[in-house]
């Protein structure tokens, strides 16, 4: 998760992973994307975001969930 583009900082967002020189959270890329607006559409709302820092947040994220243990959820025997 060795991203020039992505930082953690204690001091900035709770320490949250944001855009390198912003308070744009990777996880606000990420529920933005989720909720349908293109990467157009979040780059018109925040001028400062690059088409490559988007992308870096999706791979940050990406490697992130790569490293969580997974752990089944509901009930297994209606699966």
């Amino acid at each position: 998760m060795d991203n020039p583009l992505i930082q953690s900082d204690p001091d900035v967002m709770l320490g949250k992973p944001v855009v390198r020189g912003t308070r744009i959270t990777v996880e606000l890329i990420l529920r933005k994307l989720s909720c349908g607006e293109s990467i157009e559409q979040i780059l018109e709302s925040h001028p400062r975001l690059t088409r490559e820092a988007i992308l870096a947040a999706l791979g940050y994220a990406a490697e992130a969930m790569g490293h969580e243990t997974v752990h089944a959820v509901g009930d297994r025997k209606s699966a």
